[in-house]
């Protein structure tokens, strides 16, 4: 059976209803309208329809997602932007996302999460406990320069 690609109407419905279940960014839509089969000057028209309408708004979906991923899944400003930048997101708009978050508790979390992992490390040697906590913070995200700066608040 062969199926027909949607009308511009079909996609706007279809595309609203994903987006009115949960925050989305224009080109994780983008991409979903191109895979029903239109082609990317409509899946564009589409996207300025939605954004009109406010089904769609990259900066409010951007700090949502800043906010669940620092929040929740514990990542660092590094890794936040990297996943951003993966979905076709660049430039100010992520800096504005980041910029949500308090610097503070941005600190608070870095060395708590380094905390909590120094106390699950069985080694003894203090270099070699220290270059795992180092590489744990980094895998999430976290700059190199606060890592080290807090070292010492973790290996007291």
């Amino acid at each position: 059976m062969e199926t027909r690609p949607l009308t511009l109407t079909e996609a706007f419905i279809k595309a609203a209803q994903i987006c009115s279940k949960a925050e989305k960014c224009s080109a994780d839509i983008k991409r979903k309208i191109m895979e029903w089969g239109l082609d990317k000057s409509d899946a564009e028209s589409v996207i300025e329809q939605l954004k009109e309408e406010k089904f769609i708004d990259d900066e409010r979906y951007i700090k949502a997602y800043v906010r669940e991923k620092f929040n929740i899944d514990k990542w660092g400003r590094i890794k936040i932007s990297f996943f951003l930048k993966q979905k076709g997101i660049h430039g100010n708009l992520i800096q504005v996302g980041l910029d949500e978050i308090d610097e503070e508790k941005y600190i608070a979390l870095l060395v708590k999460i380094m905390k909590e992992k120094a106390k699950t490390i069985k080694s003894a040697n203090r270099f070699d406990k220290m270059g795992k906590i180092i590489r744990f913070a980094q895998n999430r995200g976290f700059e190199p320069e606060y890592i080290h700066r807090y070292m010492n608040d973790v290996m007291k």
